[in-house]
């Protein structure tokens, strides 16, 4: 009757449009199929592999590893200054004085010589002010580039591991967005069926067909994600070639740990309020050195001076063979006392010190960051156990729906729009899963980052019901 009533013309456009959209999608399909499919997989990458390939090849680790290599050689020469230094100086080595000298009271007197003049000087400071202060400010800068080492790799491993799990995600996701595609393929074929038998309308058709056409849409996106998610991975794992990855989506892990623990463990062994600590020991020695300048250098010098000499000098005739040497030897206590500059070295001491009470200020509140972190980690880590049950729970009720419904529009109690609203519900119930096991994962990796505590394998009892009741997440 409603066809009788509905006259074909209006829905001829709609009809042209889907077609088109149909024959549009249907070649980008096959482009994007065909540019995915371009790479062959060459290795398989384990999820517990992430760590060492992270710190094998990443090339800003490797350049940090350099920063360590510097400061540990900075030390090197401060603690230097606690042995002797030996000098070696020579001034003309040979030289050769050539010349004559005319007085008209006197005789002319020539010179014809080779000589050199080689010095060698030892110093060993026994007191020197600055010297303590320098090598303690090399040692805090040499564990302030131990500590950023630290941070930066555990910072890349956890930014690895992420990417790690957005990859596996959007493989879920394609899967889902296939699963969604074969249902809108049968719910298309079960309005054609109908339309053809006389008992459905060129509407439901239409509207089947718009839905296959958003769902081979989704389809692409997420595709196309997917690669955008694997060459993100590619790169900071800095892998040559095409890989695989262990598509199913799961658990990586429980966390075991009550919150005033993470929070403790958390401060207690985080490497940038360490830094923070060491910054205002660095800035406080710095102080101690505009001070110790007041104070005198003590050290001990030895000078061994020689000289060599062949030819003759100021003579009125020129012996080529007359040679000659001579040398001597100086120890001495020696020092050097800054008594008076105008306070100038006084007030980069106040400097100093007020930059090392503002480290104070950072401290604190780095801490409070720290700890916002990790309860906002572990609080969404509680919500994403909740959102796993629950998505759980409606996939079961949306899949029953959708059985339901497809029954009732094949026996002709429903339309076809309640069973692609049922789809609709079911398709957005899996991602709802998809995302929370996705977040779950993250949130497990950041507190593991931000307390220096390990996920466990096993789950902890306390956690919920374990005894044949899904709604653990232990049971998951």
């Amino acid at each position: 009757m409603l066809r009788k009533l509905i006259h074909p013309v209006l829905f001829f456009p709609l009809f042209l449009f889907i077609n088109s959209q149909k024959a549009v999608l249907s070649g980008s399909n096959n482009n994007i199929e065909a540019i995915l499919e371009e790479n062959e997989t060459q290795i398989f990458l384990n999820y517990s592999e992430i760590k060492n390939i992270t710190l094998k090849n990443n090339q800003e680790l490797k350049a940090l590893e350099n920063l360590v290599d510097s400061s540990t050689f900075t030390l090197s020469s401060k603690i230097a200054k606690r042995y002797p230094s030996l000098d070696l100086q020579a001034s003309g080595f040979p030289k050769y004085v050539s010349g004559k000298n005319y007085n008209s009271t006197s005789s002319t007197t020539k010179t014809s010589q080779f000589s050199a003049n080689p010095s060698l000087n030892i110093r060993l400071d026994l007191i020197d002010p600055l010297r303590g202060s320098e090598i303690q400010i090399a040692k805090n800068n040499y564990a302030i580039a131990r500590n950023n080492y630290e941070i930066k790799k555990k910072d890349l491993i956890q930014e690895a591991k992420s990417r790690y799990h957005k990859l596996q995600k959007s493989y879920q996701d394609i899967k889902n967005k296939k699963s969604s595609l074969d249902l809108s393929v049968t719910s298309l074929k079960d309005a054609k069926s109908k339309f053809d038998a006389g008992i459905g309308t060129k509407f439901e058709v239409l509207e089947a067909n718009a839905q296959l056409s958003r769902d081979r849409q989704t389809l692409n996106e997420k595709k196309i994600q997917n690669q955008i998610n694997k060459i993100a991975l590619k790169e900071i794992l800095n892998i040559n070639g095409d890989f695989d990855i262990n598509k199913k989506q799961k658990l990586i892990g429980f966390w075991n740990h009550k919150l005033n623990k993470n929070i403790n463990e958390g401060l207690l062994k985080s490497l940038s309020l360490k830094n923070i600590t060491l910054q205002k020991a660095i800035k406080e020695n710095q102080a101690k050195n505009y001070l110790n300048t007041y104070k005198p250098n003590v050290y001990i010098s030895n000078v061994l001076t020689t000289s060599f000499s062949k030819g003759d000098s100021l003579a009125v005739q020129i012996d080529s063979g007359k040679s000659g040497s001579a040398y001597t030897n100086t120890v001495s206590l020696n020092f050097g006392w800054n008594i008076f500059d105008g306070g100038q070295n006084k007030n980069l001491y106040k400097s100093s010190i007020a930059d090392a009470q503002s480290e104070d200020y950072s401290y604190r509140n780095l801490e409070n960051v720290i700890k916002s972190k990790i309860s906002k980690a572990y609080l969404n880590l509680k919500l994403n156990e909740e959102k796993i049950i629950s998505s759980l729970e409606e996939i079961s009720s949306t899949e029953e729906s959708l059985r339901l419904a497809r029954l009732r529009y094949e026996v002709g109690i429903s339309t076809l729009k309640d069973v692609l609203v049922r789809q609709k519900e079911l398709s957005n119930a899996n991602s709802k899963n998809i995302d929370a096991i996705y977040n779950y994962n993250l949130n497990l990796d950041e507190l593991e980052r931000l307390t220096y505590l390990e996920i466990s394998n096993i789950c902890d009892e306390s956690n919920g019901f374990i005894n044949n009741d899904i709604k653990s997440i232990c049971n998951i």
